[in-house]
């Protein structure tokens, strides 16, 4: 079969909500790495296939095809098209494996995949709020046949969460405990260069502004996001935040045209559901599957990135993969790092290459849950 390669990778900074990003446009946010993506490497503007990005609540400034405003807001060539993916919290991940089928398939040699979300502009659940004058409270209302396969069952993402703490037996001090480790690793990231290969400034913003000095007695002193679940607090959860990431995704016969080096290949992609209640478990599962259908095991993994929505959903994975919690986010998570929803995805997978070449790792593996209770699962082979 035929090879994916990456030969680039590259993010802005993440933005706090309403911070240092927050009055970017979403397209010029997409631009700005996309521009930069175009000039580091030796491929003609004119010759790229596809620009795939991921992008969750594609209304207002996110709609009218993200991907394809991003690339003109850049100043690059018209002709070249662009899609936009909704896999939930996955969805530039999504477009990794997409634009990875693309060149496999033999169908496109150079296609761009990454995402943009600029959470500031457009919060989380937008297009729902925007949809309850026409009756709608949530995804599921007025489906019949949801209701008759789940019944009136909660589904939304703190329910998920506290469950998960309940089965897995996390306490809300184990899981601060975590938190404050996410935080301590990306300010030591951050203090030692570890990202700046991997950033684009954009507008004088260099670093993350995400990462935070914290304490567990500053986050023992916060109130749980709803009374319902006593354990989810804003300590223990991904922050909201504004970023872009975007990857350079080849063929063969366009390394050979372009005189690229790559610096990964494209080892594994697989997706799997599981239930849509627990809503977050499902990288366990699809771990699962995919190191069985790459004929692998966790051993041979030298680093792992998992999207920390909550801090129970890493925890749980830790537990059931008995992975080192030593070798996964070694440069913090989501709950340091921010979870802009469409460029997570993107944004996992060009730390993890960076970090695999930083530390000499050989593979690589990238999970995330996902809204609808799924979870993509990639594996790079650094070269």
């Amino acid at each position: 079969m035929a090879e994916a390669y990456i030969v680039d990778a590259l993010r802005t900074p993440t933005g706090r909500r309403r911070g240092a990003l927050a009055a970017t446009h979403p397209a010029d946010l997409g631009a700005h790495v996309l521009k930069a993506l175009v000039e580091r490497n030796g491929v003609p503007a004119g010759e790229y296939d596809d620009v795939i990005f991921g992008c969750v609540d594609a209304v207002g400034p996110n709609a009218g095809v993200i991907s394809r405003t991003s690339w003109l807001a850049a100043g690059l060539p018209m002709h070249v098209p662009g899609t936009v993916i909704d896999r939930a919290c996955g969805s530039s991940q999504q477009a990794l494996h997409f634009a990875a089928q693309a060149v496999m398939s033999g169908t496109q040699d150079v296609v761009i995949a990454g995402g943009v979300q600029n959470m500031s502009c457009v919060p989380i659940a937008y297009a729902m709020t925007a949809a309850e004058p026409l009756g709608y409270t949530d995804p599921f209302s007025g489906s019949a046949g949801w209701r008759a396969r789940f019944g009136d069952q909660p589904v939304n993402q703190f329910y998920a969460a506290q469950i998960i703490a309940d089965k897995w037996g996390l306490s809300r001090e184990a899981m601060e405990r975590f938190s404050l480790e996410s935080h301590e690793r990306a300010l030591r990231a951050v203090a030692e260069g570890r990202f700046e290969r991997e950033i684009v400034p954009i507008g004088g913003f260099a670093r993350d502004e995400t990462p935070r000095q914290s304490s567990l007695e500053k986050m023992a002193t916060l109130e749980p996001v709803m009374p319902a679940y006593p354990a989810i607090t804003a300590a223990v959860s991904s922050q909201t935040s504004d970023s872009a990431a975007a990857l350079l995704i080849v063929s063969e016969a366009a390394l050979k045209r372009y005189g690229l080096t790559p610096r990964a290949r494209i080892h594994h992609m697989s997706v799997l559901a599981d239930d849509p209640i627990w809503h977050l478990t499902a990288p366990i599962p699809a771990t699962r599957a995919a190191l069985k259908k790459a004929g692998m095991s966790l051993n041979d993994i030298d680093l792992v990135e998992i999207n920390e929505a909550f801090a129970s959903v890493a925890m749980a994975w830790l537990k059931e993969l008995d992975y080192p919690h030593a070798r996964t986010n070694v440069n913090g998570g989501a709950i340091a790092l921010g979870h802009p929803l469409g460029a997570s995805g993107a944004r996992l997978m060009t730390t993890l290459l960076h970090e695999l070449e930083r530390t000499g790792g050989r593979y690589g593996l990238q999970t995330m849950c996902e809204g609808g209770g799924q979870a993509n699962v990639t594996i790079i082979e650094r070269l």
